[in-house]
């Protein structure tokens, strides 16, 4: 039977050492990096289908972070899973890392499936992922996690289109829906709800978890499993989860601690 305190535990570690690595790097995203911290957990660690020591392994499910900037949380999840040793994650955006601000498939870092970080485009690539491995009459699925201001981009709706058009019930799409991003609130840069209508009117399945919550969130993979056609779940985060100081602070987007703020960072991050 599954124990969920020790993929909360996970978490833990995961956050701890994403401030550590941006610390070290001076630079970087650390809001939606705690934030989706728990979502990345579960799938590392509980859902996704792959092999570290063999990251081509063709039968893999595939990972596309189209909010590329979260890229911390992916290396970490990474390492963790055994992709490289965790001491790469000190060279986080320095100069000739495999680790930079956004992930790239030129850097040939195992565990990247593609290259992102120029937002909208995530899903569209996943889509044709999906398509291919129907072709091909595989049984893996595509994972595609989105920002929700991201979703201010016209191409994840025409994408979104594509994906009910060709009926991908292999395809996945988790939303970080912190409800902020890098200029402030999305309902006041540009709102996008009501969510979960759009989806629905663009013929996709639609589930909501908390996304800070690891029951919730395999819960909702668990149902996603038994879906005939595209599904996408909303998972409501915390940006900057895990340090209460931060969270849910649209200025720490981008905003890296230093010495001393990440030392009290992981403190609360422990204490919790």
């Amino acid at each position: 039977m599954l124990d969920v305190s020790i993929l909360e535990q996970k978490a833990k570690e995961i956050r701890i050492d994403v401030i550590k690595s941006l610390k070290e790097a001076g630079s970087g995203h650390l809001g939606a990096s705690l934030g989706l911290a728990d979502i990345f957990t579960v799938l590392y660690f509980y859902e996704l289908h792959h092999k570290a020591g063999v990251s081509d392994w063709h039968a893999r499910d595939r990972l596309i972070l189209s909010i590329g900037h979260a890229a911390p949380v992916l290396y970490v999840s990474l390492a963790h899973s055994g992709y490289f040793h965790p001491d790469e994650l000190k060279t986080l955006r320095k100069l000739g890392s495999r680790l930079q601000g956004h992930p790239a498939l030129c850097y040939k870092l195992p565990g990247v499936e593609t290259t992102s970080g120029s937002l909208g485009h995530g899903l569209s690539i996943a889509v044709g992922m999906a398509i291919s491995m129907i072709i091909d009459k595989t049984s893996h699925k595509v994972y595609c996690i989105l920002g929700d201001g991201e979703l201010q981009e016209g191409s994840v709706w025409e994408a979104a289109m594509s994906a009910a058009h060709y009926k991908l019930d292999n395809l996945v799409a988790i939303v970080d829906r912190n409800e902020v991003q890098i200029d402030g609130n999305t309902s006041e840069v540009m709102d996008i709800e009501n969510l979960e209508e759009k989806w629905l009117g663009f013929g996709w399945d639609v589930l909501e978890c908390n996304g800070n919550d690891i029951a919730d969130i395999i819960k909702s993979f668990n149902i996603a499993r038994e879906k005939t056609k595209p599904v996408v779940i909303i998972a409501h985060t915390k940006m900057g989860k895990g340090v209460p100081e931060i969270e849910g602070n649209y200025k720490w987007h981008g905003k890296v601690p230093n010495s001393k703020q990440a030392e009290k960072f992981i403190d609360a991050i422990i204490n919790t």
